[in-house]
């Protein structure tokens, strides 16, 4: 039981008038001095004491530290999403700017565990099954990592079981759900995210925890350090992995809830009280995490100062505050009558023109216009030379002849002396698009199509158009659409190359070029020492931070493609199928993810009955019974609830999600559902419960005390129920730490549904009669 860190006086009931109603709470706390101990058992009286609850939490430590470190070493390979982070963490290193759908939290911490063990950064974790040995790459230490993660998270269950009233025994059975579990012990001995998001979420679990338990002695400093802990460990876990959102989400509702039952008049708060809670959360639980969320990127952007593979990800603008990029190293002021090629960003075909004409009626019988093709070509070709053309008068010389956003220009296809135009005919593959071709550049009969406004990208109206860096759209005068391409070919008239045609939005996100080369210039100030600039530019903090997590987004919902190992929700809590990932053929060694059966099966037995248990009690009262003690209901509701909130927050969502999905998302409701079972094994085993279980306010109306008793048969029913996890856990262990190899027989033995996918089973032969 918690009690406040300085001590506090036996404290009066107050009267009605001023007690401010606490008492209608459902789960009332008074002072442990209040309670009387002597009914319980003696077997749970010396369990639940302080030196043997330290003693177990250290055990099951020693126990997560030895299963999480055992042969850590093993593989001395890179293992399945190996080759993404453990990239991060060496481009962080080597100072390489990257992209990644994920925050950077984690990645800084394997960054910088990497630099503390000595790794230079030279390794890339190119593919699974690159040695590591091999390479000199000290890859234990950054293993040790998430291992150290993952052992830590088992004394947090533990402490959570404990601070929500769970007797001893009840907090070990939670925790050892997850220290013998196969799947979380998989993750946490990898270069894997998983362990630091589910540490930092049971912490954020855990600080919420005592922050609730300190409600009746409100803005005190005490208060405070857990409101401000709890906002602390949600930011890291939000900024650990992208789903670390959905902890973000739990402790939003809680509070909500939480809100909800100040603002009720019964309750006799005023709305000046309201309002100052309301503010409290708002500066611990959105203000603090914001600003640290904040300071992963600020860390990860003054770090990755050189050029890397994520730069095309992001806007030239951005690109251009990179040491060593493109874009900054020969980025150059276009100028009238530059012989240029252009490119479109998305599908990186050249603008191209070629004498050949679009034929006279296509296959579904509309009729073209018969003029020059106009397509998209994806080699080097002099048919993508264009010359740019003024509108307007230019000087001899100077600054008055370089393009700027917004100018009005005609682009000559040199190789044929013809000026691009687009007109109201249909484009051979798209009806509803404009088609493009060209024009004889000495006549002047179409002038007016022949016109294009140039729009550079999030340019100023004085911004001068440059190769490289200058992303644009070409948007007709006449007609305002926009030239546009998409990833379908023309057929063999057109060489099977990409069609350009004019989209009829002319804002249109996709249809966006640079210009790739200049082929050449009449104006030798367009070879400036501008076109090497000696510093790399600089733009806030804050436009690099939203424009990162807009593409964080956009990056994640397009996981969409197929992989063999993906899986639906509906598959995780039932286990069945995993992933597989690593193998060594020569040794048939291979390490599958996958749960611990007994433990995960257990879970959702326990979600089942904790809901049968609730809808049963809620049918009951409706007909006026009370089935349950009164004290073991609201634990029930609130504890148990929260558990229950925390499962389905952290499982639900991903019904919605249309992106590839793994087991291995499946974890953190894992952890919310073994919180559960815990809680439901409570109830099953006694009807009893440590109540009250926070802290006594000035006002608090005391209630009577009781005490969870088990006796012997919780100690017995978790002993048994650990055996069987344990003797589950280690019948699993080949396929968890990947050795030793197995044969094929064993290997099939292993498979406990068939659904699992594993390697090197052997052929089931069928007898012939």
């Amino acid at each position: 039981m918690a009690s406040p860190s300085k001590p506090r006086q036996r404290i009066k009931v107050a009267s009605a008038s001023t007690a401010g109603n606490y008492d209608q709470d459902e789960d009332d706390h008074v002072h442990a001095i209040y309670q009387n101990p002597n009914s319980r058992s003696a077997f749970e009286r010396v369990l639940d004491t302080p030196q043997a609850s330290a003693a177990m939490v250290g055990v099951l430590t020693a126990i997560a530290f030895a299963l999480r470190f055992y042969k850590i070493n093993q593989p001395d390979q890179v293992v399945f999403d190996e080759v993404h982070f453990g990239k991060f963490a060496s481009f962080y290193i080597t100072r390489e700017y990257y992209f990644d759908v994920h925050p950077p939290f984690a990645k800084l911490l394997f960054g910088l565990a990497g630099w503390f063990v000595g790794f230079d950064g030279h390794f890339t974790f190119q593919e699974i099954g690159d040695n590591y040995t091999d390479n000199h790459v000290p890859y234990v230490g950054m293993r040790a990592l998430p291992a150290i993660l993952g052992s830590l998270t088992i004394p947090v269950v533990y402490a959570i079981m404990k601070e929500t009233g769970y007797s001893t025994i009840i907090a070990a059975f939670s925790a050892c759900i997850i220290l013998f579990d196969n799947a979380h012990i998989a993750q946490s001995r990898l270069i894997l995210l998983d362990a630091t998001l589910i540490f930092f979420m049971s912490l954020t679990i855990y600080s919420y925890v005592r922050f609730r338990k300190l409600r009746y002695w409100e803005f005190t400093v005490e208060w405070w350090s857990w409101l401000i802990a709890t906002g602390f460990f949600m930011a890291c876990t939000w900024g650990a992995k992208v789903n670390g959102i959905l902890t973000v989400a739990t402790i939003g509702i809680a509070v909500l809830v939480d809100l909800w039952d100040i603002l009720d008049h019964k309750k006799g708060f005023t709305m000046e009280h309201f309002w100052k809670h309301f503010m409290a959360r708002a500066v611990g639980l959105i203000v603090v995490p914001f600003i640290i969320y904040l300071s992963f990127f600020y860390v990860h952007f003054a770090v990755l100062t050189r050029s890397g593979t994520g730069d095309t990800f992001m806007s030239p603008a951005f690109q251009e505050t990179l040491i060593g990029n493109e874009l900054l190293m020969n980025s150059q002021e276009l100028r009238y009558y530059d012989v240029v090629t252009m490119k479109h960003k998305d599908t990186k075909v050249y603008l191209h023109s070629h004498p050949d004409h679009y034929p006279l009626q296509y296959d579904d019988g509309r009729i073209s216009s018969q003029g020059q093709q106009v397509t998209g070509y994806g080699h080097d070709d002099i048919n993508n030379h264009w010359q740019i053309i003024p509108t307007k008068a230019l000087p001899e010389a100077g600054r008055g002849r370089v393009v700027h956003h917004e100018d009005v220009i005609q682009l000559l296809h040199v190789n044929t002396q013809t000026l691009l135009l687009t007109h109201d005919v249909a484009s051979p593959l798209m009806p509803t698009n404009q088609e493009f071709t060209t024009w004889p550049k000495d006549d002047h009969s179409r002038h007016n199509d022949t016109l294009f406004y140039l729009n550079i990208i999030d340019a100023d109206s004085e911004d001068p158009w440059k190769s490289k860096s200058s992303h644009f759209r070409l948007v007709h005068g006449p007609t305002r659409v926009s030239m546009w391409t998409h990833s379908k070919q023309l057929p063999e008239w057109a060489f099977k190359q990409q069609e350009i045609n004019g989209n009829k939005n002319p804002t249109e996100k996709s249809a966006t070029w640079f210009v790739d080369q200049v082929i050449s210039t009449e104006s030798s100030e367009g070879l400036s020492s501008e076109q090497v600039p000696k510093e790399p530019k600089k733009i806030s903090f804050f436009k690099k931070f939203a424009e990162l997590q807009l593409l964080m987004l956009q990056h994640n919902a397009g996981l969409t493609s197929s992989h063999p190992y993906a899986s639906g929700p509906i598959n995780w809590p039932f286990l069945i199928s995993g992933i597989s990932f690593w193998t060594e053929n020569d040794a048939q060694k291979q390490i599958y993810l996958i749960g611990n059966i007994v433990g995960w099966w257990t879970c959702v037995i326990a979600l089942s009955i904790y809901v049968g248990i609730m809808g049963a009690d809620l049918l009951a009262r409706r007909r006026g019974i009370e089935p349950i003690p009164e004290a073991a209901r609201g634990r029930l509701w609130n504890s148990a609830g929260f558990f229950l909130l925390i499962w389905a927050i952290h499982y639900l969502p991903f019904f919605l999600m249309s992106r590839q999905l793994f087991i291995h998302h499946y974890l953190p409701s894992h952890l919310a559902s073994a919180l559960l079972a815990g809680s439901v094994l409570s109830f099953v085993l006694s009807d009893t419960v440590n109540y009250p279980i926070s802290i006594v306010g000035r006002w608090t109306k005391l209630r009577k005390s009781e005490y969870a008793d088990l006796g012997m048969k919780g100690p017995v029913v978790v002993g048994i129920f650990t055996f069987i996890l344990f003797s589950m856990f280690l019948y699993m262990t080949p396929l968890t730490y990947g050795t030793p190899g197995l044969d094929g027989e064993t290997i099939n033995a292993k498979r406990l549904l068939s659904s699992w996918t594993l390697h090197f089973a052997a052929k089931e032969i069928a007898e012939v009669s």
